[in-house]
This record gives C-alpha cells, structure tokens and sequence, in this order.
C-alpha cells in the first residue's frame, strides 16, 4: 500500500470508530438510566457493556496508525476490561438470583433491549463494512458481535420474566 491508500485507510478506520463510539455511549446512557428504572440487571449490565465498548473504541482511535505491537496490546487490554465487567456483572446476577432485588419491568427490558439490538446490528454493520483486518478492529467486531448475542439474551429474559413473574433471572 502506498501512503495515500494507508492515509485513506486510517481515515476510514477513525470516521468507523467514531461512528461507533458514540452509538455504543448513547445506548450506554439510555441502558442505564431505563435499567434503573425499570429494576432490569440485564439492561444495567448490558449499558455497562455498551460503556465498555464506548472505552474500547476509543482506544482503538489511539491504535488507528499505530505499531502492530500497540494495536495488539489495544485489543488485549479491552478483552481484560470486557473480562471485569462480566465478572461484576455475574456477581450481581448471583445476588438476584437468591432473592435480593425486586423483579424487573418487562417491558422496558424488551423494548430497550429491541434499540439496543439495533444499535448493535448498526455498529456491527458498520465494522464489517469496513473490512479492517487490523487488530483493533477485529476486537472491536468481536465485542459488538457479542453484543449482538446479550440483546437477545435481555431479551429472552424479558420474556422469561413475562412468563413466569418474579423469578428472579435479570
């Protein structure tokens, strides 16, 4: 590749990110604030995750041009931080799950969660679109695919919820 291509390349990679990045921070604060309300851990530690991902895209801007060494490390640093968050968010789970908590409303689960999918589905789009194989942006589709996966997975428990009344699995 020559300079230019790589300028117009590194370009792209940015103007992705960014696009990214603030979907995933819009959705974190949206997450979190109808997570609280409607008393859904999924939604609250689906928002944390969308914060998550937010840090990570912006580490990837600082990776975009940068050694492989350094995208490397970008991309292993997000997984560590990825790791944390579902360890905290596990942990709560557990909490609720033997009884300490009031069951969620549903339906704010499901419809935050039917955005969010959508959001993700976007973000994800938008990463493969840009056919980077670069390893902070492969991490970066790695993350948003899982994402992908935890909507439906609020989702399901939104509809558990529904079905069953207050158990407590979200």
């Amino acid at each position: 590749m020559d300079a230019v291509s790589i300028k117009g390349s590194h370009r792209q990679e940015r103007h992705v990110l960014w696009q990214v990045l603030v979907i995933n921070f819009f959705f974190f604060a949206l997450e979190i604030l109808m997570g609280f309300i409607a008393g859904s851990m999924g939604l609250v530690g689906d928002s944390l995750d969308m914060l998550a991902d937010s840090i990570v895209y912006a580490l990837s801007l600082f990776a975009v041009g940068g050694t492989v060494s350094r995208k490397k490390n970008i991309a292993k640093a997000a997984g560590y931080f990825q790791l944390a968050l579902a360890v905290l968010g596990f942990a709560e789970v557990i909490r609720r799950f033997v009884g300490h908590g009031e069951p969620p409303d549903f339906h704010l689960m499901i419809i935050i969660s039917l955005l969010a999918l959508a959001g993700n589905s976007i973000c994800l789009y938008l990463l493969q679109k840009s056919k980077s194989q670069e390893a902070h942006m492969q991490a970066s589709m790695i993350f948003t695919s899982n994402d992908v996966i935890v909507n439906l997975g609020v989702i399901a428990a939104g509809v558990i919820v529904y079905l069953t009344g207050p158990i407590y699995l979200t």
